[in-house]
């Protein structure tokens, strides 16, 4: 299912000091904002050349704070201006078309001001923070952050079980498939949405509990109660195009094909993690969680079910992924191909990969190897490539939406997920820095 196709040279203008690691910044996903409480002490895996008693620097890790259920052009520039600094600014046609405010709010001081192609930053995302750094990513592209802004500010990308193409969960859960954004009455995504208004609402009382809600005034403070059981009976955000939710559609998901978001820099390092907890049934047309994910993760199991039988030639218009998944004289079958039903429990498994279909991108996949006494040979071929603009695809096989991230099991999976995570950030440096030298 894989394809690697001519990359551009290599020609970023990126220049840093070797010595100084450059910080990662980590990315959460849907109604996650736990930070390093949930994700837990994985530097001490992820700087794997740096003892206790080293006196090297270790790799700075910045957590970047963005609405939970925020849209993903919403969560883009949060994290743009989280890190630069200043007022948080939507952009005043999204604004206008979207009905909220332009402005969010006002970061006097950026985690990273200094932050520039110069200066660029590794970003870590998970769920839906993968399209999150790809959405910022095409945004920098397009000039929307000012003429300073540059895709190259991103020296790389990794991502873990992220939505990229879209998930069958949220039509599952609610969302119309005929009729998107709309969302079913008295289906779990309605009271999810319901839930999301409650707590917003009574967000100045949570100090906890952050959804940068300001642009959409839901908060007690600054909107009224018959406002409030008004979003309770239909809510303007959870059935608008600008959510979370919505993003996760394939319509989304081809909306921002079409618009050439996510095609992939050839300035920034790529590398995804695919996750599957699931086995074919006896049909080899449906898929199920395996015996140990049903035990031990019943909720993920449950959702995997879903994805696993649920009917693609439901969703009108009929999706492009349908079409993709198997050769052109199936495709009227093709909502049974396994690579559309093998998922991690919230994402289906080509969703995971990378934007747009390995036909019109660059990627190479390979499978996640956690055997030590795999022959050297092996392990040097599954070693990513130093190639910018290129996905590394990894398949974990076995594993659910967070067996690797965002909570901290400390299994042997996760300390070696960071100990690779670490030497590809250090191998990306030393590879940018030699290409500087040369230029």
């Amino acid at each position: 299912m894989s394809r690697t196709a001519p990359v551009a040279p290599n020609t970023s203008s990126h220049t840093h000091d070797v010595e100084d690691p450059i910080p990662l910044v980590i990315v959460e996903g849907f109604l996650s904002a736990g930070g390093p409480l949930l994700w837990g002490n994985f530097e001490e895996h992820s700087n794997p050349k740096i003892t206790l008693d080293s006196e090297s620097p270790r790799r700075r890790v910045i957590f970047a704070s963005v609405g939970p259920v925020s849209s993903l052009h919403d969560r883009a520039c949060e994290l743009y201006y989280v890190l630069m600094g200043g007022k948080v600014d939507y952009g005043e046609d999204h604004a206008r078309r979207n009905g909220h405010k332009r402005f969010g709010r006002t970061h006097e001081n950026g985690l990273y001001p200094r932050w520039s192609r110069h200066h660029p930053l590794h970003f870590l995302g998970h769920s839906m923070g993968g399209p999150t750094i790809i959405k910022m990513q095409w945004l920098l592209a397009t000039g929307f952050f000012g003429e300073a802004s540059h895709p190259d500010m991103l020296l790389s990308v990794t991502t873990v079980s992220a939505p990229f193409r879209g998930s069958q969960i949220v039509y599952s859960l609610g969302e119309e498939v005929d009729n998107a954004p709309a969302v079913r009455p008295y289906s779990a995504g309605a009271f999810v949405a319901k839930g999301v208004h409650v707590l917003s609402y009574l967000s100045p009382l949570l100090p906890f509990l952050d959804l940068h809600v300001e642009s959409r005034s839901l908060a007690y403070n600054v909107t009224s109660f018959s406002a409030f059981l008004k979003q309770l009976g239909r809510s303007e955000w959870a059935e608008s195009s600008d959510s979370a939710p919505f993003d996760v559609t394939f319509q989304a998901s081809d909306g921002r094909e079409a618009n050439k978001e996510g095609l992939p820099n050839d300035g920034t390092f790529y590398m995804s993690y695919a996750a599957s907890m699931t086995v074919a049934e006896s049909d080899g047309a449906h898929f199920r969680p395996s015996l140990g994910h049903a035990v031990f993760m019943p909720v993920l199991s449950l959702l995997s079910l879903f994805i696993g039988w649920f009917d693609l030639s439901s969703i009108h218009p009929s999706p492009s992924i349908v079409d993709e998944a198997t050769k052109p004289q199936q495709a009227a079958t093709s909502h049974n191909s396994a690579v559309l039903r093998s998922n991690d429990g919230v994402v289906p498994l080509f969703s995971q990969w990378h934007p747009f279909s390995c036909n019109s991108t660059c990627c190479k996949h390979r499978t996640w190897i956690e055997d030590d006494d795999a022959s050297d040979a092996k392990q040097q071929e599954n070693l990513p490539s130093l190639t910018p603009g290129l996905w590394n695809v990894y398949h974990v096989r076995d594993a659910n939406h967070v067996s690797i991230a965002p909570f901290w099991f400390g299994t042997r999976r996760q300390r070696l997920f960071w100990e690779r995570m670490g030497n590809w950030l250090q191998s990306i440096e030393a590879e940018s820095s030699s290409d500087a030298k040369k230029v």
